[in-house]
């Protein structure tokens, strides 16, 4: 199986100390000076760049924005987060007829995980036969970015992987859903492609 590159490339060091998969996302809140709404999406980070869209003011701005640390700059916009469920948003501002001065404008803003639980990719899915065995957790997805931890062979990991359809990609290792527990986890060992099918893991209820 080819490589496939994920829309989102955080390096490992970065994600370590900063978490920057936490900036990925939909984020939505309102300006505390005037309560206007206002919505930031986080769509990809390669490196030092992210893809964004910003919205306000009835209006959508779409670019690349700087990835700095545990915050994104897209112009005069910074937005940054330590949890991943709330992030700190500023927006800086030149008032009219002050040539000398400017002005800030701030708001507390959630991500939005309206359809995050939603997704049936969301879960942990494990499988094993008497020689491999494969633990494969979504623990969320947005838009086409899909937070992920496996552990195949007893070698573990994690990373942002690309949603395609009923499959998350994650460099050589695919999740595919079959139905809504049961799915296969498709990855390489040595020379061989290995296809193993695995179960959605479910909680006991009392």
């Amino acid at each position: 199986m080819s490589t496939i590159a994920s829309t989102s490339q955080i390096s490992p060091a970065n994600e370590r100390a900063w978490h920057q998969s936490n900036l990925l996302g939909d984020w939505k809140g309102n300006i505390k000076q005037n309560h206007s709404p206002v919505e930031f999406k986080v769509i990809s980070i390669n490196g030092s760049t992210a893809q964004v869209e910003y919205t306000h003011n009835g209006r959508t701005e779409r670019g690349q924005a700087t990835v700095s640390e545990n915050s994104i700059t897209f112009g005069n916009v910074t937005i940054a987060t330590r949890n991943g469920t709330q992030a700190a948003f500023e927006f800086g501002y030149q008032p009219s007829g002050q040539l000398a001065s400017t002005g800030t404008q701030t708001a507390i803003l959630a991500k939005d995980t309206s359809t995050t639980d939603a997704n049936p990719l969301v879960g942990s899915w494990t499988g094993a036969t008497a020689t491999q065995s494969v633990s494969f957790q979504v623990t969320s997805i947005s838009g086409r970015n899909a937070q992920v931890k496996y552990n195949i062979g007893g070698v573990s990991g994690q990373g942002v992987g690309d949603v395609v359809g009923n499959a998350v990609l994650l460099g050589k290792i695919q999740f595919s859903l079959t139905d809504g527990v049961n799915g296969k986890v498709t990855f390489q060992s040595g020379k061989q492609t290995i296809a193993l099918p695995v179960k959605k893991f479910t909680p006991k209820t009392a």
